[in-house]
């Protein structure tokens, strides 16, 4: 699971924003592309028939890929699950408790229902929001915005720096942006800063954050690194500008087909609550979702907070390490880096077969330390206890028949496979849901931070990483 950079443009998403389009052509290849996921998803004995989750394929999709975020499942596996789960339903409630930037949401708005997603970390709760906003947005508006921008961008490279706006205090072994570059962003964030139109500065805040990590000395192989540490050169110039409009651009292409489609077809609505769903799932009623899909964050230690610094910062939504802090001590399952040094963190619910795993990862490597096998345990405990909090929320929520999908792998840590698929659908029914199945979604996946870290592996494992779709009812 991993952040990865977007790739250059299309010539069709690149051209002017001021060239109408219409259904044919590029936005009939849009059509195309979506509707081929409106189709029945089940088998024959009436259960779903899920396609392959990476999120990968959205890259090509409309809407969908304006923030490449692969920690997440793709928009046909979700149109799955609603098919397979809502099928005769005119209007439903779709729940997404760890929506990232809103693949989930997108898709039930686009089947017609309702949809409400929880994203603790404020940049994919933006990009998931400005997603659903784009059926509303004035694309008169957005086109005077990129035009206005195209004519200010010409003297970015050598106006004097912005005095309005000023570099984050955002630490890093390097650089973050070279001096030519940074001068161009800090232009181009005063631009947004000062556009009218808060929706419109919205959809440009996303696209640069879509992009700024391209032009960066940094790089993500999958986590955010410095360029040098990946065999890259350092970006000394780059055309801040050029690369901005030309996203701005294919988002604008996304959007007319977007409010063409709901011209032609009833699409729902959705709202994005910036906040963690164990602090905020009071927003909903009692038994109101229908459907849940969703995907937590895996038994990976894949930093979410660490691998969205740059966007954090730089779009000011942090301003010091201990506004970081409370998203990384607030996350599903903790990080290892939060837990590690504390004393041993206790099981809160009984689970024979767990606690023995446990209690054989805490004599693992125990010279290390928190470094191995005892603050890894720490870890593996935090995270199940948040899984037995989850599904006594979802179980809340949920209405009687509703169904809950949950996208999961498993884990190898300190060469032990952890079979987290099997033991979230056995704290499910700890918590009074039924488990439906546990479905095997992709027999491989990648998992080097975990499977190849000399930290982290312990004795050699043979376990291979695996994904998994976990299917509970509320009877």
């Amino acid at each position: 699971m991993s952040i990865m950079q977007p790739k250059a443009g299309t010539k069709k998403a690149a051209r002017s924003s001021q060239q109408k389009v219409t259904k044919s052509g590029a936005a009939n290849a849009l059509h195309g592309q979506q509707m081929s996921f409106f189709e029945n998803a089940l088998n024959g004995n009436g259960h779903a028939a899920f396609r392959d989750p990476a999120f990968t394929d959205n890259k090509s999709l409309p809407i969908h890929r304006w923030v490449p975020w692969i920690a997440g499942y793709s928009a046909a596996f979700v149109d799955d699950a609603i098919s397979a789960y809502l099928p005769h339903r005119k209007t439903a409630l779709v729940l997404d408790p760890f929506c990232g930037v809103g693949t989930t949401l997108l898709q039930a708005v686009l089947r017609g229902h309702k949809a409400v997603g929880f994203e603790i970390n404020p940049y994919p709760s933006l990009a998931a929001r400005v997603k659903l906003n784009a059926p509303t947005l004035e694309i008169e508006e957005l086109d005077a915005a990129l035009a206005s921008m195209q004519v200010a961008s010409n003297c970015w490279r050598t106006a004097s720096t912005p005095v309005a706006i000023s570099p984050p205090p955002l630490k890093s072994r390097l650089p973050f942006f070279s001096p030519k570059v940074e001068r161009q962003v800090l232009h181009a964030l005063a631009f947004i800063n000062g556009l009218a139109s808060e929706t419109v500065a919205n959809l440009f805040r996303v696209a640069f954050g879509a992009v700024m990590v391209s032009f960066s000395n940094y790089s993500y192989e999958p986590s955010l690194g410095s360029r040098p540490a990946a065999g890259k050169p350092l970006i000394d110039d780059a055309e801040v500008a050029h690369v901005l409009l030309a996203k701005l651009r294919a988002m604008r292409s996304d959007i007319v087909w977007l409010q063409e489609e709901k011209r032609i077809n009833s699409l729902g609505t959705g709202r994005v609550i910036n906040a963690d769903f164990f602090s905020a799932n009071r927003e909903l009623e009692t038994g109101s979702v229908d459907l849940m899909v969703t995907s937590p964050p895996y038994m990976n230690n894949y930093h979410y907070v660490r691998n969205t610094r740059p966007q954090l910062y730089w779009l000011n939504f942090v301003s010091s390490p201990d506004e970081q802090k409370h998203l990384e001590t607030n996350n599903f399952g903790q990080y290892w880096q939060t837990v590690r040094d504390l004393e041993p963190v206790a099981l809160a619910f009984e689970h024979h077969d767990l606690e023995k795993m446990l209690q054989q990862l805490r004599k693992t490597r125990t010279e290390q330390g928190a470094y191995g096998g005892p603050g890894w345990a720490n870890y593996v405990t935090a995270y199940f206890n948040d899984c037995f909090r989850f599904m006594s929320a979802l179980k809340r929520v949920l209405s009687r028949g509703g169904v809950g999908v949950v996208v999961i792998g498993n884990s190898i840590i300190q060469g032990i496979d952890i079979r987290t698929e099997q033991i979230l659908g056995e704290i499910a029914v700890m918590q009074g849901l039924a488990l439906d199945g546990v479905h095997c979604i992709r027999d491989k996946r990648v998992g080097a931070s975990i499977t190849q870290s000399s930290v982290r592996q312990g004795k050699k494992s043979k376990a291979i990483l695996s994904e998994f779709a976990v299917i509970l009812r509320k009877h």
